[in-house]
């Protein structure tokens, strides 16, 4: 049986069934909209602290990793090399972050928490995860891990 593919319309509505699928917004489309739901939950959360979701995301990767290039944060936050340059200079006019020496190559710069960027993510932590909580609360523990194995395996399946 050859599946047929529907392109999508700018509502994210498909045209018509592949192989006993509903109709209904494409994946691409409820991705996307997820994304930016939880975007602007998680600015409005973040006012407050005078940082927006993107400066967060990579605020929370260096807590993860901390010590890497700009070049790899940039990576890990989903933005461009300019972008986290100029997000790295508010960051650090803030003192949520520094850049100092690499250890093994001192013309290359790693960028470092410092406390008061510690201290940011841990007042927020709880808030961020309630609205995790909240984003799958229609969903049982086993509803909540088949959902984070398939945006990895999503993930995987492009990268």
């Amino acid at each position: 049986m050859t599946e047929t593919t529907h392109p999508a319309a700018a509502d994210g509505t498909t045209d018509g069934t592949a192989d006993g699928v509903e109709a209904g917004p494409s994946l691409l489309y409820l991705l996307k909209r997820t994304e930016l739901v939880v975007r602007a939950r998680l600015e409005e959360l973040l006012k407050p602290a005078g940082v927006t979701a993107l400066q967060y995301t990579a605020l929370t990767v260096l807590e993860r990793h901390d010590g890497i290039s700009a070049a790899q944060l940039a990576r890990d936050s989903f933005v461009t090399a300019q972008s986290m340059a100029d997000m790295v200079r508010a960051l650090e006019s803030r003192n949520l972050v520094r850049r100092e020496p690499h250890p093994r190559n001192r013309r290359e710069k790693v960028i470092r928490l410092t406390g008061p960027g510690r201290r940011l993510l841990a007042e927020h932590a709880e808030p961020a995860r309630r609205l995790e909580e909240r984003m799958v609360r229609e969903l049982d523990p086993a509803g909540v891990a088949a959902f984070r194995n398939a945006l990895k395996s999503a993930h995987r399946s492009l990268s």
